[in-house]
């Protein structure tokens, strides 16, 4: 099978297309490289340098058998102050993407999504059938996305699956609260600035956990269109995470905060997803919070 994947070079679409190859299909990847690196695209792939906004997409389309869509704005924090940027790049970014499969006949669709579709749940561990009301602008826009793939399921034929994610953290993410707060203690090892009151409690997990449950997720589904949580059965709080990286540096360091019981406009307090349909496909997470921890810090310490 030929697998396009958006966003190739960046975090997570790295890892996929890294995937993707080692089982046996052929893998082109596009990417604007913004954020993503070309260092971190498998080699064997074909590679397009192109922004999924603005540039034609029909000749890596061509051919293809499954689109992984994992290109996008993944910074929540950011969507509060650049919403229109958010916009743009996820939500006319998805629908182009989805126009280009359309056109060349491409029948599978995979959507990176995010677990702040569901905003401040009050069920924990959250169901898929919990009602999604997002509180930030790049979860509002992950939800536009997430319409989008089951409209044109519906309308076109192109089945799509939904990874409702957790955070996802690993070699090759340049950002999030554990890169935040390694880059944090690099530059002052003996304070540490929090944001919020540390008292934040989400789910994490590691990335190769995460392209697993992507794969299992497309190769379960029956239906045209499914969203599907994928994280783990484990919180962890800011001032937990914290102690942890500052502990595989070897320092520990004085905390302070800036206060208020979220970090940001748009931060969620407390996530944890249920994710037993996702299970129910033969998916469980392999590697532990900590032992994950311990591999992006030594990543982070060797670049």
């Amino acid at each position: 099978m030929k697998a396009v994947v958006t966003g190739g070079a960046g975090f997570i679409g790295s890892h996929l297309a890294e995937e993707l190859l080692r089982q046996g299909n052929e893998v082109a990847i596009i990417d604007n490289l913004v954020s993503g690196s070309p260092g971190d695209a498998p080699k064997k792939a074909e590679f397009a340098k192109k922004d999924i906004v603005r540039d034609d997409l029909s000749n890596e389309m061509e051919g293809a058998g499954a689109v992984f869509h994992f290109a996008a704005d993944p910074d929540v924090r950011s969507s509060a102050t650049g919403s229109e940027a958010t916009f743009n790049n996820n939500v006319v970014g998805t629908f182009r993407v989805l126009e280009a499969c359309r056109k060349a006949g491409v029948k599978r669709f995979v959507l990176a999504s995010t677990s702040a579709v569901y905003g401040d749940a009050s069920v924990i561990p959250t169901p898929e059938t919990y009602p999604c009301m997002p509180i930030s602008n790049y979860g509002a826009s992950k939800l536009a996305c997430e319409a989008y793939a089951s409209s044109y399921a519906h309308t076109y034929g192109i089945k799509s699956t939904v990874l409702r994610f957790a955070n996802v953290f690993g070699p090759r993410s340049n950002h999030g609260v554990m890169f935040d707060f390694y880059q944090k203690l690099k530059r002052d090892p003996k304070k540490l600035e929090i944001l919020g009151n540390g008292k934040q409690e989400k789910s994490y997990f590691y990335v190769s956990d995460c392209v697993s449950a992507t794969m299992s997720a497309f190769r379960g589904q029956k239906a045209a269109f499914e969203a599907y949580n994928a994280g783990t059965r484990d919180k962890h709080t800011a001032d937990e995470i914290a102690r942890l990286v500052g502990s595989e540096m070897g320092l520990s360091p004085e905390f302070t905060y800036t206060g208020g019981d979220r970090g940001w406009a748009g931060d969620v307090r407390l996530m944890l997803l249920d994710c037993s349909k996702l299970e129910k496909t033969g998916w469980s997470a392999k590697i532990g919070f900590e032992q994950g921890m311990k591999l992006y810090v030594d990543w982070l310490r060797s670049r």
